[in-house]
């Protein structure tokens, strides 16, 4: 069965940061971000195994992301 799960990318100082939405324990990190797709996809493959072994319910996928707008102010007045 071919699940999808939703990935997350952070820009870090040595590259970016990935992790799965639903999945959260799965993070990885890559200098670029092909090799941070890449890390990651192993990631979610050796996760699934380990949670097969282990007889864990695997998070289910599909997750609904939206985003938020907020207006900043970054000028802060003063007190």
């Amino acid at each position: 069965m071919l699940c999808s799960y939703t990935a997350k990318y952070t820009r870090i100082t040595k590259g970016y940061m990935g992790q799965l939405v639903e999945w959260p324990e799965v993070v990885s990190e890559g200098p670029d971000l092909d090799e941070c797709r890449a890390m990651l996809r192993d990631a979610l493959h050796e996760m699934v195994l380990a949670y097969r072994d282990l007889g864990k319910e695997i998070p289910s996928h599909n997750a609904l992301i939206e985003q938020i707008p907020v207006e900043i102010d970054l000028v802060s007045e003063p007190a």
